[in-house]
């Protein structure tokens, strides 16, 4: 990807929209296209990307470490499993897909109510339950991942896309939310029926599983049996633990908590369940370090993604693609214009994987197009949360998902190869909802 992107850099003219502050950010000034200087990046360019990539990424690098260290110590206390065994068996093995339907929206809602990156230490927990019930990380991560990222992107109260996009248009916040409450809920059941078709497939043909060769070390439940059953200490640990991720969640939403607060809360549940747990000084240093260096690889890639967006600013081509894409949707029909208008979104995306980032440089320009083209604002903004949520999914550029995926070690190949149909499946889907909105006047 970064080779590609230099690349581009040498065949795509550079230029530069002007921006003026919005929001404490900047934001797109449309009709101010013009072409500047190329600036094409070089050897010395290409390798120094990474180092700024790494710097630039380094709180989601540092919440994945401490989401790490948190899920090491609770492995080592083992409290998590003997909790998790306990309510396989209770549930009991037949009652799995149900398991899953239930995983899978909860892991989705806390995508529309939490955020992205907020619930990265929630993966391991469906890692899990899925070797546990027969499934493979694979499965883990199209329960947690796929899920939350299903929820994040389509949510109807997205600060960040719905949320940005609602004040660069003008309109009430978070307004339309009854259609986008169907579509969001219409795309998590779809992803929970991918899951268990998935399980099923892999439950009746093992040779078939995708997760076949991963590391699930320190993945894999107590073996059912007396002793293992729960104690007093794992009864405080779990209060700890869930007590630990309320007062973060609660921060989330009153206290305007991000990425770094979130990391300090999963230290101190680290150190407070080490010492409960009756861990060693020795215990603990070992334990930290074994977890850091199996999110390391996960954390690295997470440091290489932004290192394309780096390379991206350096090449000035973003706005190039953006000032394109407008030109090719100008004189389209109105509903061949909102379809278009999603996939030009989707292609958008790669090259600027943040959200309110998207937001910003592109809606400025999209939605005069939209009042041009026909199209309400409500829709050209729907149009372009499905491009940006939907190919989520799939972007080697979102930190976000690569973090995630590599708190359930599952590589990105694998990942694509299991997802990919389901993206296909979820983008027509947003795209029926996007017509019925041409069709009603969303």
């Amino acid at each position: 990807m970064m080779l590609f992107i230099s690349f581009l850099s040498y065949l795509i003219p550079a230029g530069l929209y002007e921006r003026i502050e919005f929001s404490g950010r900047l934001q797109v000034i449309p009709g101010t296209y013009q072409a500047v200087a190329s600036t094409p990046i070089g050897l010395l360019q290409l390798f120094e990307a990474i180092p700024l990539g790494f710097k630039a990424a380094a709180e989601i690098i540092f919440i994945v470490f401490a989401g790490g260290i948190m899920f090491g110590m609770l492995e080592q206390s083992k409290s998590i499993e003997r909790a998790l065994g306990a309510l396989i068996r209770r549930m009991g093995k037949e009652r799995k897909y149900s398991l899953v339907v239930l995983l899978t929206f909860l892991y989705g809602w806390m995508g529309v109510a939490v955020g992205y990156e907020n619930n990265i230490a929630l993966v391991p927990l469906a890692a899990l339950i899925s070797l546990a019930i027969g499934g493979d990380l694979v499965l883990a991560a199209g329960i947690s991942v796929a899920a939350m990222t299903v929820g994040f992107g389509l949510s109807p109260i997205n600060p960040y896309t719905v949320g940005t996009g609602h004040k660069i248009a003008e309109l009430a916040l978070f307004s339309g939310a009854g259609l986008r409450s169907i579509l969001c809920f219409l795309g998590l059941c779809l992803t929970a029926y991918y899951n268990i078709r998935y399980l099923k497939k892999i439950c009746a043909q093992p040779e078939l599983s995708l997760g076949q060769g991963l590391d699930t070390s320190s993945f894999q439940l107590l073996q059912d049996s007396p002793q293992n059953g729960m104690n007093t200490k794992d009864l405080c640990i779990l209060l700890i633990f869930s007590t630990g991720m309320s007062i973060g969640i609660y921060g989330v939403f009153y206290w305007d908590w991000y990425i770094n607060q979130l990391s300090a809360v999963f230290l101190m549940i680290s150190l407070i369940v080490a010492l409960v747990a009756g861990l060693s000084a020795d215990k603990m240093s070992i334990s930290l370090l074994a977890s850091v260096a199996k999110v390391a690889p996960g954390a690295f890639m997470v440091g290489y993604a932004t290192s394309i967006k780096i390379l991206l600013e350096q090449g000035q081509i973003s706005d190039t693609l953006c000032f394109y894409l407008v030109q090719l949707l100008e004189g389209l029909p109105v509903y061949a214009a909102a379809l278009s208008m999603s996939i030009a979104q989707s292609g958008l995306n790669f090259f600027i994987p943040s959200g309110s980032g998207q937001a910003l440089a592109s809606l400025p320009v999209m939605l005069p197009l939209g009042d041009v083209l026909g199209l309400s604002r409500q829709t050209t903004i729907l149009a372009f949360q499905i491009g940006d949520g939907v190919t989520n999914l799939i972007n080697p550029s979102l930190g976000g998902l690569i973090a995630m995926l590599s708190m359930c070690r599952v590589p990105f190949d694998r990942w694509l190869r299991f997802v990919l149909p389901l993206v296909a499946a979820l983008l027509l889907l947003s795209w029926c909802f996007l017509i019925i909105a041409v069709w009603i006047g969303y």
